[in-house]
């Protein structure tokens, strides 16, 4: 079993940045594939940021050229840069950690945008 801790999540003003953090009881050395997902209220989750053991990216449409993912391996660590955040992008963000075909969520991390 694979823990996922999650930190940075808060309330953000329309227009400010935010940094979430995840970080896995496992290295990620076998890792296949991380990933941030959102969840607002009444609707589905989805997608926002992934990257595959190779590091390619891959983005939602709604958030390319403001959020950014990165990982530290060191230290079995994903982050989410956010950049420019609109308040309908108010919701719970999860990271997502993908070793071979099993999922592992981190908790939901709250991020209110709002003024």
């Amino acid at each position: 079993q694979v823990q996922l801790v999650e930190s940075g999540g808060g309330v953000v003003q329309p227009g400010g940045s935010l940094r979430l953090s995840c970080a896995a009881s496992r290295n990620m050395y076998d890792i296949y594939s991380v990933g941030w997902y959102r969840q607002a209220a009444g609707k589905v989750r989805e997608l926002v940021a992934a990257m595959t053991s190779g590091g390619s990216t891959n983005y939602a449409d709604a958030v390319k050229g403001r959020f950014t993912i990165s990982r530290d391996i060191a230290k079995n660590s994903v982050y989410l840069q956010m950049n420019t955040l609109k308040p309908e992008e108010t919701a719970v963000y999860f990271c997502n950690f993908h070793y071979g075909p099993t999922a592992y969520w981190g908790q939901g991390n709250q991020v209110p945008v709002s003024s």
